[in-house]
This record gives C-alpha cells, structure tokens and sequence, in this order.
C-alpha cells in the first residue's frame, strides 16, 4: 500500500497557522518546522502541519 502525503507551500502553511510568512521562514532556518527544498521552494509536509497544530493545542 502506498501512502501519498500532501506538501504545502510556506504561504499556505502561513495562512493555515495565521502567522506571517516570515515567521514560517524563521522557524524553518531554527528547525522548530521540518522542511524539504524542491528548487527554489520550501515544502512543508501534511504530517509536519499535523505535528505542529497539535503542539499548539496543547497550550
């Protein structure tokens, strides 16, 4: 069985979290969201997203 996960870009990941870009940029450089670069683009993984809303829920 293939599991097919779904990327997001850093602007869809901002809009989701209601941060700003930048931010979304800062924690990837600080390893706080983990990343993959394809070209000149940051991807963001769906689990990753899961992983850090959930994070936040727990506040």
């Amino acid at each position: 069985m293939i599991i097919v996960e779904e990327y997001f870009t850093v602007k869809e990941v901002s809009e989701k979290l209601k941060l700003n870009t930048m931010t979304i940029y800062k924690w990837i450089k600080q390893g706080k969201i983990r990343a993959i670069k394809l070209g000149d683009t940051w991807r963001i993984s769906e689990s990753e997203l899961n992983r850090i809303l959930n994070e936040n829920k727990n506040v």
